[in-house]
């Protein structure tokens, strides 16, 4: 039986309905000059590109309300064309259905993250873009270019492949990178951030500052330093601010350890790098159960790109490799 809202992969017979749903969608916005070309699309031209490309539709109740077009012609991107939702029944959700299939989509193509084009005359499509942080990476002409870049998760098993997965992650940071950390006691913050450490060139040893609070590390090699934060004991964003980390921030990685609402404000980007304990379970088959205690060595890291600049980043290709 048909659900209340289905999303399914664009097929080539799809192509008269998708096309329709498009040419209604684009044409009972207001007028735009120019206008857009959406309004011109048949069903030959969808199909064309459902072809090349693929896409979906959305069904309610077994009748097409939304159609949404992928764009491959960007090295490590999938496009999102001619987002579309009958105007008969806006504001149920459609849109963002269409919108979560196609970021999975994304991640199943091994694409590091997903852009599309927004007109900027119309402020209620960009404010919905801005809510699922998409962010402006350019223009072209009356197109704002809008992009996000797609969060990952990976299990390392033992403490050597934490630092390794920091290693590899250093390789895309430079000065002025903020990394905000999470996890439970024990979780393997600090042994990640040693493996910054080696990777990025600073005088150690890195060792946790939970009684210093924070740590200044040199470069030894001319590339950024590093400044190691343990906001453990800090009561909020108010006492992390007394430290004066901003003058350092602009020159230096900075990883706030338990920087979890309290750090984010250090830049206008940042990286969430959340660190769990994950032991293997008789009743959990796929092993995604996460846990917090026990001696088992495996961690999972997620790590979720916050602001414009980690737009275009190559994150899941770098650290999924």
């Amino acid at each position: 039986m048909t659900g209340a809202l289905d999303v399914v992969e664009a097929r080539p017979e799809h192509a008269e309905a998708m096309a329709d749903v498009i040419r209604r969608s684009f044409g009972a916005r207001p007028v735009l000059d120019p206008p857009s070309s959406a309004t011109d699309e048949t069903a030959e031209s969808v199909r064309a590109s459902i072809e090349t490309s693929g896409g979906l539709l959305a069904l309610r109740r077994g009748r097409p309300v939304g159609a949404l077009l992928y764009d491959e012609t960007r090295p490590g991107l999938l496009g999102l064309r001619r987002v579309s939702v009958d105007p008969d029944v806006q504001a149920r959700g459609i849109a963002s259905a269409l919108v979560g299939v196609a970021e999975d989509t994304a991640e199943e193509r091994g694409k590091d993250g997903v852009w599309i084009h927004v007109r900027e005359e119309l402020p209620a499509t960009v404010r919905f873009w801005r809510q699922r942080r998409y962010e402006t990476v350019g223009q072209e002409g009356p197109l704002l270019v809008l992009g996000k870049t797609l969060w990952l998760s990976r299990e390392l098993p033992d403490a050597e492949s934490t630092q390794r997965f920091a290693g590899t992650l250093a390789g895309l940071l430079q000065a002025g990178d903020v990394l905000v950390m999470t996890g439970g006691l024990g979780a393997g913050k600090t042994t990640f951030t040693q493996g910054l450490g080696e990777a990025l060139g600073v005088r150690g040893p890195i060792t946790s500052p939970t009684f210093v609070i924070a740590r200044h590390h040199p470069s030894l090699v001319g590339g950024p330093a590093l400044v190691h934060v343990d906001a453990y004991r800090l009561e909020g964003a108010l006492e992390l601010d007394d430290l004066d980390l901003d003058t350092s921030v602009e020159e230096a990685v900075t990883v706030v350890e338990w920087g979890e609402g309290m750090a984010e404000h250090l830049a206008d980007s940042w990286l969430e790098v959340r660190l769990e304990r994950r032991l293997p379970r008789e009743d959990d088959p796929l092993g995604t159960a996460v846990e917090h205690d026990g001696g088992d060595d495996t961690r999972v890291v997620t790590v979720r790109p916050h602001g414009p600049r980690w737009v275009g980043v190559p994150l899941r290709s770098t650290l999924l490799a």
